[in-house]
């Protein structure tokens, strides 16, 4: 055994316990460290058998980037990050959200980095944060206003994002939303040809883009159908649900009570079904209910529910493919999309 070889035996062991590098990776396969980092992405002038070998040893090292040493090379970090409200829907909103962006940066340089906050504080903290420290590379927002101040911010700073949900400022940004005015007005419409003639909506907050889109759905649907509506007075979706349970066993026992009511979150919509039941009512026969679903349940529990699905796994999808692209260069208004209601074909017929 010649003096080289005993030399790389006793290396290796300990290369082997530290973190896997480029130089790591080059030792191991015999090539130059230039050589690898160029394999490894995907450089044309690297042969195909080369990059095989390259990627094979670099996924049994585990290698991953230094983000460090790409941020100070390239002045990116390789990092989305998703603003997410910790008040978000539970019944599978943000998990399914997070799934479908997952899905699409899974085949890119790009990791995803859940940024939590809460709507009930300023949501301009989590933006800023990420502005200042220019800690991602992109930003993916939720639960936007009709003048969001995220938006301009953003957009004055040059920093690419996408939207879940439209806004209404005069400024072309990126967005996935889904058509909460078709919902309504369809709402109305099923309701209708059930023969209910007084509609209750459980809105979201009418801070909140998506308010003015169901509302003018549902104001349109009434008038075109000859309906009447029962206030739903402060109830909105994001009201607790032991509230929300109260108020609708006491509107379902006032002599004004709705024979229709619009729910547009499943998670609220549970509350509803609770507060009809308590007050000695049977869904179905005394009132009908359409509501909104982020995932397929809410005709486990009661088949009498008439659902839409609202497919967020899909929005998670265009979000991220949205965002990548406006780093990319692509101007933003060639990175809007609306999803249209689906009516499930689970729950009752007709």
């Amino acid at each position: 055994m010649d003096d080289s070889t005993t030399k790389r035996t006793a290396t290796a062991p300990r290369a082997a316990q530290e973190r896997p590098t480029l130089k790591t990776i080059a030792y191991m396969t015999g090539l130059g460290i230039t050589t690898v980092s160029r394999a490894l992405k995907d450089a044309p002038d690297i042969g195909a058998d080369t990059k095989e070998r390259v990627r094979l040893i670099a996924n049994q090292l585990g290698y991953q980037p230094n983000r460090a040493g790409v941020r100070l090379r390239t002045g990116k970090t390789n990092v989305i990050a998703l603003v997410l409200s910790i008040e978000e829907e539970l019944m599978g909103f943000t998990s399914q959200l997070v799934f479908g962006i997952s899905e699409v940066l899974a085949g890119t340089q790009y990791h995803l980095v859940l940024t939590p906050h809460s709507h009930q504080k300023d949501p301009m903290v989590p933006v800023k944060y990420i502005l200042d420290t220019g800690s991602a590379d992109g930003v993916i927002i939720s639960r936007i206003a009709p003048d969001d101040p995220r938006i301009r911010l953003m957009t004055e700073r040059n920093m690419p994002f996408a939207a879940h949900g439209r806004s209404d400022m005069g400024i072309a940004h990126p967005y996935h939303d889904y058509d909460n005015e078709a919902f309504a007005y369809q709402a109305v419409e099923k309701l209708a040809g059930k023969g209910r003639k007084r509609i209750a909506l459980l809105p979201p907050p009418n801070a909140l883009s998506f308010y003015l889109h169901s509302r003018n759905g549902f104001e349109r649907a009434l008038i075109d159908y000859g309906l009447t509506e029962v206030a739903m007075g402060r109830v909105t979706t994001e009201t607790s649900l032991g509230d929300i349970r109260a108020h609708a066993e006491a509107m379902m026992r006032s002599a004004s009570a709705p024979d229709g009511i619009i729910s547009l979150s499943g998670s609220s919509t549970i509350a509803l079904v609770a507060g009809i039941e308590a007050a000695g009512k049977v869904l179905g026969r005394d009132a009908d209910l359409v509501s909104k679903q982020s995932a397929e349940f809410l005709n486990w529990i009661r088949p009498e529910i008439y659902t839409v699905n609202e497919d967020v796994r899909h929005a998670g999808r265009e979000l991220a493919k949205a965002v990548i692209a406006r780093i990319d260069g692509v101007a933003p208004d060639l990175l809007q999309s609306i999803s249209k209601p689906a009516w499930s074909p689970m729950g009752p017929h007709g």
